[in-house]
């Protein structure tokens, strides 16, 4: 086998990162990304995008930036430096005077992170991977079997598409609804330590959240949800009062027990497939997805080396 043609399932941040690693770690590969949705419709569009990744020069052009603002908790956590403390920027407990800014809270961490926003994320991703001789396709599948024999190895990064495909029961939707809003006043994040209001300044909008809906697939903006989010949103930061040109946003987070990042060989009448699966992040997807799919390419060599290693032929 000269090329090992690589189908990647999935066009959000974890299907695109992974397609980019995958073409600068296996030799002679051609990956096409095949999904039927793309930015900016992908689950990966609606995300706030805060993440904690190493900085790099294209920074700018792929819509990752610095920002600074406060956690704040209603009562004392148990851990008050959390294990991240030390790869955050300036981590630090909050001032008194800075918590009298919200009268309701007792304690307070700041510090300095990186936003991701993928609306121009996912574009600079998939100029990435076209220049690097990478294909997209915009097809729905409904069975990774169908992908066979037209390529040679799969990669399942379809997400909550996976209880289908991949017939995993154990991923489910929480979902997930925002407020986009004009509001350019706003230069600090806030965020409550329970992770259910928060507040993202980003480059052309800012990001109210949320909801957090187990087992909630509908896709449309909730007129009650929205006054909820604008209302626990406003209580931390009244001045959002005037923000205008609201817009509402639903994405489904893909939750799972734990990561799937592992390889299954299908079989059918005596043909093969190997697929790597690689999908479950539910919201933790913008902050760990390079780590992943570097496994993911990893697991992805292994197969192209076995499919390039000839089987021995027996002596009998």
């Amino acid at each position: 086998m000269d090329t090992a043609r690589i189908a990647v399932v999935g066009a959000g941040v974890v299907g695109l990162s992974t397609a980019v690693c995958i073409s600068k770690l296996v030799p002679r590969c051609s990956v096409t990304i095949i999904s039927d949705k793309f930015t900016p419709d992908t689950t990966s569009d609606v995300a706030a995008g805060m993440l904690i990744p190493h900085t790099y020069p294209e920074a700018g052009d792929a819509g990752v930036h610095l920002v600074s603002g406060w956690q704040i908790f209603q009562s004392t956590p148990t851990e008050e430096v959390p294990f991240w403390a030390d790869v955050v920027l300036g981590f630090r407990k909050m001032t008194e005077a800075e918590l009298k800014k919200f009268p309701q809270y007792v304690f307070g961490q700041a510090f300095t992170t990186l936003k991701c926003e993928c609306p121009a994320y996912l574009p600079w991703l998939e100029k990435r991977i076209k220049g690097s001789g990478g294909w997209t396709l915009t097809r729905r599948i409904e069975d990774l079997w169908e992908l066979h024999p037209s390529f040679d190895i799969v990669v399942n990064c379809s997400g909550l598409g996976s209880r289908q495909l991949a017939g995993d029961s154990k991923i489910f939707p929480v979902r997930g609804q925002v407020l986009q809003v004009q509001a350019p006043w706003v230069e600090h994040f806030i965020r409550d330590g329970s992770g259910l209001t928060y507040i993202y300044p980003g480059t052309s909008h800012v990001t109210l959240g949320g909801t957090r809906q187990k087992g909630d697939w509908n896709l449309s903006p909730d007129a009650e949800n929205s006054r909820e989010i604008l209302s626990r949103c406003c209580a931390l930061e009244p001045s959002l009062h005037g923000a205008c040109n609201i817009r509402e946003k639903v994405g489904l987070r893909p939750y799972r027990p734990g990561v799937r990042l592992q390889t299954e060989l299908l079989a059918r009448d005596g043909q093969r497939l190997p697929v790597v699966h690689h999908y479950g992040h539910g919201s933790g997807g913008i902050s760990v997805h390079w780590g992943t799919a570097l496994e993911a390419a990893r697991l992805v060599s292994e197969c192209v080396h076995a499919l390039r290693t000839p089987i021995p032929k027996s002596n009998l």
